[in-house]
């Protein structure tokens, strides 16, 4: 009995001792609620920063931090397993996509309170990835593809300011302005401005609803049909080309007195895919008499318009050009529909 009694002591005495301890701990937890100071970024930490991006990791300065619950930008909560945080700081990632595209409010809740930092954290800079349709008449909408167009403030087609019908964190849709038929597309937000890799409209003209300035089409054994006034598939207008593609065929316009590509860069082509072509391959030249330029291939996208832009450098820089080629080079009998070719 005296050792039982002495080991119930014992355990009596140690079960006393943890709480005795445990309440200390508890009474020496910091309950003070949190102050935010500064941020700085995880390489150097004793340099305050004013600004910030999307997706950054930061680190950020105060006091009475320990028991962070949760860290809040301008709404956006921060990933649990993406927070650590100590008495005077928090390391934490912002994350990709906040409210505001430069004004997010750092917002920080203890145990034993909140606190807030007034901070800029910036979206980065507008990333276009496309738009559609790639040509157009004033007051034609047209759709701009990408990311990160929050606040977006102007869109200019040529230097000339686009009316914004509407617009997006991932969508923009303007208005062609009056006088303008081709240039530079620019995105301007509060971040700054970008220019779209693909520019709009062509400065010259060879199909449009129709062949223009004199250009004609040949090689009528390269496909079986050819129809230059199509309406079911068309890219823009009234009409496009329908083309029933022999294996190895190819659409080659002419113009008898020769194209001169002074002051042009780029040959311009809208193509939609008929059934079985997508991947597919189609061959770009061109011929001036017996001079034959390089080749370049582009791929088709079946079930879809896909606007492409072939540098003439990618052809080997032609200065005259009579011939214009698009080969099926997939030895593919197929069928395309062809709108707004031109140069730029």
């Amino acid at each position: 009995m005296k050792t039982i009694a002495k080991y119930f002591g014992t355990y009596f005495i140690a079960a006393a001792m943890m709480v005795l301890f445990g309440c200390k701990k508890d009474k020496e937890e910091n309950t003070a609620p949190p102050t935010l100071t500064a941020v700085t970024n995880l390489t150097n930490r004793s340099a305050e920063l004013q600004a910030v991006d999307y997706g950054d990791w930061i680190m950020i300065k105060g006091a009475n931090l320990k028991t962070t619950q949760k860290v809040d930008f301008n709404g956006t909560l921060a990933a649990d397993s993406l927070t650590y945080a100590e008495d005077n700081s928090i390391t934490v990632k912002i994350p990709a996509n906040l409210t505001d595209p430069i004004n997010n409010p750092i917002t920080v809740t203890t145990k034993y309170g909140t606190a807030t930092l007034n901070f800029k954290i910036r979206q980065p800079a507008p990333l276009v990835e496309d738009f559609s349709p790639g040509a157009g008449v004033p007051d034609d909408e047209i759709t701009i593809a990408g990311n990160y167009f929050k606040g977006v403030s102007g869109v200019t087609i040529n230097g000339v300011n686009a009316a914004i019908v509407s617009s997006s964190q991932t969508q923009i849709k303007v208005k062609v302005p009056a006088g303008v038929t081709y240039g530079p597309v620019v995105i301007t937000t509060p971040v700054g401005s970008v220019t779209a890799a693909k520019t709009f409209g062509l400065k010259y003209t060879i199909y449009d609803d129709g062949l223009k300035n004199a250009w004609s089409t040949s090689s009528s054994y390269s496909y079986n049909v050819l129809d230059l006034a199509n309406l079911t598939t068309v890219r823009r207008g009234t009409s496009a080309m329908f083309v029933n593609y022999k294996g190895w065929g190819a659409v080659r316009y002419r113009l008898v007195a020769k194209f001169n590509t002074t002051g042009y860069t780029t040959i311009k082509i809208s193509i939609f895919g008929g059934t079985g072509t997508d991947g597919k391959k189609i061959r770009v030249s061109s011929t001036n008499g017996s001079v034959k330029s390089t080749t370049y291939d582009i791929l088709i996208r079946e079930g879809k318009w896909t606007d492409f832009q072939i540098p003439l450098i990618n052809i080997g820089s032609p200065a005259l050009i009579e011939y214009l080629d698009f080969q099926e080079f997939s030895n593919n009998a197929s069928q395309i529909y062809i709108d707004d070719v031109g140069f730029y």
